[in-house]
């Protein structure tokens, strides 16, 4: 159960009740109603401005029409108390068993307690992710993109929306050859050959390079692309080959980092199978397309710049500040023209809501994607770019230096191999997406409460904890998920086991905002601020002796707070497997 809406389901019946007698006009409309925790905790469990929202269509000043509400509100058993404040403000007290009664709520559902269902019945979703360019291995600047993307793609899940993980390979035009060519080179000075270190100057430098080669030179005679030959068949199945070989690298890549995607789409198959010319005569016949100028670039005027009539987009029509050109001054697509095609084909494949995670290099290019979006989907499909600002990676109080075009980077594989997978996952999912992050290698390891993974999963792990010790100091108290269930949830009276479960039970509401601001970040927020709660509680309990979970003189006591122990570890497991974290039994 969502506790908001279940309430502000109430209001609404209370709502009706006053339709009916008069007091409002008949259905009256409540879209705008809220009903949401109040600023300051000290006014109540709840607040809703559902007086405030119908007082002029009930003709009645808002203090008025809030008298009647709350007059309304509390003859529910599950209200304990209600007070108008301010211009009509209705601030609701909630009655403990009301609360207590969760706690079943929760270990009734198990970790799918928050899961929603306010995409069930939508447009299904396509969430584009990590989607490096094909030419080496993941690096930790994609590891964050990657993260996010399966995690906001696990998120929507969870609220019932139908999603695909796709990854975009981008096997078509400049890099990809000059991959191919980096490849053959090595190949030839992998066969002896003294190739000129000039003949390497903009080519890929990287060990992978050198490891594609010598699996190349491992197939086959008749399968090996020829190093001596510069044919444009034998540059193709060099292409092909390095292609497939880093893919299979990034893969493996994606793999130990526990990201998993469902589609990977080729731009090279896109734009053999006529997709890219489709859909520019789409534009073109809608009259989109034209052939004009564009004006010099603001600022130092590049020593080739020269003007050409260019076949160019009209995006100023859809909210971007220039039309876009489609082709290059040879005929060749630009890169907008097949992301256009891309696109559509998503749309095409039913997705309703696109939502493209991109790196920081890229922000300046989301004004056009949006454009052509609504222009080559006719407005049915919407596109929400997420952007995730860079990584800087921290050792020893001195920030990494990386440079992927020296060939100098730190790969996903390092990382998750250095702290694991679970650390990783999770840090990357501690800042909101668009604000630059420091991966601390010292502090996302060590234990304390100034490090998240840590503090979360020491939290779940203590839950274990409790219940090991419960079956030594009570052997004979039943601790099964059965009996639990059956426990007296009304002996949970203590502030903070209240103050614990009213925590958990905004976990559907956190799944909801994250779900619809598209922020897993948020997740991330509430699983710390829960363990904190429990962390707390815990301690109290070390000055208080009667606040213990474990109380062996009293069994039905102790088996209520076992039950709310494992609502609160209910909950951090449904976060953490949100998050594609292993829930922490034991801390080593």
């Amino acid at each position: 159960m969502n506790p908001f809406r279940h309430f502000r389901d109430e209001i609404a019946a209370v709502l009706a009740a006053l339709a009916e007698a008069g007091d409002l006009p008949p259905d009256p409309d409540i879209g705008r109603i809220t009903c949401e925790p109040p600023r300051d905790a000290g006014h109540g469990d709840l607040a809703t401005n559902a007086a405030l929202v119908l007082a002029k269509a009930a003709g009645a000043k808002p203090r008025e029409l809030a008298a009647k509400i709350a007059e309304g509100l509390r003859r529910l058993d599950s209200v304990a108390a209600v007070e108008v404040a301010g211009p009509g403000f209705i601030n609701i007290r909630v009655a403990d068993r009301f609360w207590q009664d969760r706690v079943g709520d929760i270990l009734s559902a198990g970790t799918a307690y928050g899961d929603a269902d306010i995409g069930r019945g939508e447009e299904a979703v396509n969430v584009e992710f990590t989607s490096a360019n094909p030419t080496g291995p993941l690096h930790v600047a994609h590891a964050r993109g990657a993260v996010f993307g399966d995690a906001l793609a696990a998120l929507l899940e969870k609220a019932g929306y139908a999603v695909t993980r796709e990854y975009y390979v981008n096997d078509w035009g400049g890099q990809v050859d000059i991959l191919a060519e980096s490849l053959l080179k090595r190949m030839r000075q992998l066969q002896g050959e003294a190739v000129p270190e000039a003949e390497f100057e903009g080519l890929y430098p990287g060990r992978e390079v050198i490891d594609a080669a010598e699996a190349a030179l491992k197939l086959p005679p008749e399968e090996q692309p020829d190093p001596a030959s510069g044919s444009r068949e034998n540059l193709g199945r060099a292409r092909q080959f390095a292609v497939a070989y880093m893919m299979d690298r990034i893969r493996g890549d994606l793999a130990a980092l526990g990201v998993r995607h469902d589609v990977f789409a080729s731009e090279r198959a896109l734009v053999e199978a006529g997709a890219v010319d489709a859909a520019f005569a789409d534009l073109e016949g809608r009259g989109l397309i034209y052939t004009g100028v564009l004006e010099p670039p603001k600022g130092k005027l590049p020593d080739d710049w020269e003007e050409r009539p260019q076949s160019l987009f009209r995006a100023t029509q859809f909210g971007d500040d220039i039309d876009r050109p489609l082709k290059k001054s040879n005929g060749d697509w630009t890169y907008f023209a097949t992301d256009i095609a891309y696109h559509l084909d998503k749309a095409k494949r039913g997705a309703g809501t696109l939502i493209d995670v991109w790196g920081a290099d890229h922000q300046g290019y989301i004004p056009r994607m949006k454009a052509a979006v609504t222009a080559i989907t006719g407005g049915a499909a919407t596109l929400d770019v997420k952007v995730v600002q860079l990584v800087r990676l921290i050792r020893d109080g001195t920030v990494v230096k990386m440079s992927k075009r020296a060939g100098d980077v730190v790969t996903v594989r390092d990382v998750v191999n250095e702290v694991g997978k679970d650390v990783v996952r999770f840090v990357m999912l501690t800042r909101r997406n668009d604000a630059p992050l420091d991966f601390d290698f010292a502090k996302v390891t060590e234990q304390s409460k100034d490090n998240p993974v840590f503090y979360v999963q020491y939290a779940h792990a203590r839950v274990h904890s409790v219940f090991r010790q419960a079956g030594e100091a009570l052997p004979r108290l039943d601790t099964r998920l059965s009996s639990l269930l059956n426990a007296d949830y009304a002996t949970l009276t203590n502030e903070g086991e209240l103050s614990l479960i009213k925590k958990l039970t905004t976990w559907p509401r956190v799944i909801e905002s994250a779900v619809e601001t598209h922020e897993p970040h948020r997740i991330a927020y509430y699983l710390y601020d829960i363990a904190a709660d429990f962390h707390a509680h815990w301690n109290r309990g070390r000055d208080e002796p009667e606040l213990r979970f474990l109380q062996p003189d009293d069994g039905p006591l102790t088996l209520s707070r076992l039950a709310l122990v494992k609502a609160f570890a209910t909950v951090i497991a449904s976060g953490l497997i949100l998050f594609g974290v292993e829930p922490a039994e034991e801390m080593r």
